[in-house]
């Protein structure tokens, strides 16, 4: 999928990228998400059995942890810092 497509997407249906909206929705309503994450994963712990849910949980947080590690950074960055 080209970039253009996916903002041509977005910015008919919300008018910002979909991640910020979320991001807003997450500041204005934690609670609220905290409970709902809360409850699906109890409720799918119960399904599909905790093993197989704690390994969604570790490959996620791995997922997590390198976005955070390598979000918003461009090799122009690296290249500054080491100039």
């Amino acid at each position: 999928m080209k970039w253009w497509s996916y903002k041509a997407w977005w910015s008919r249906f919300g008018g910002r990228p979909w991640t910020y909206i979320i991001r807003d929705w997450w500041a204005k309503y934690e609670l609220l998400w905290i409970i709902g994450m809360l409850a699906i994963g109890a409720t799918l712990g119960e399904y599909y059995g905790w093993l197989t849910i704690l390994r969604i949980l570790a490959i996620f947080a791995v997922g997590i942890l390198f976005g955070h590690l390598f979000w918003s950074t461009s090799k122009e960055k690296w290249n500054e810092k080491d100039s």
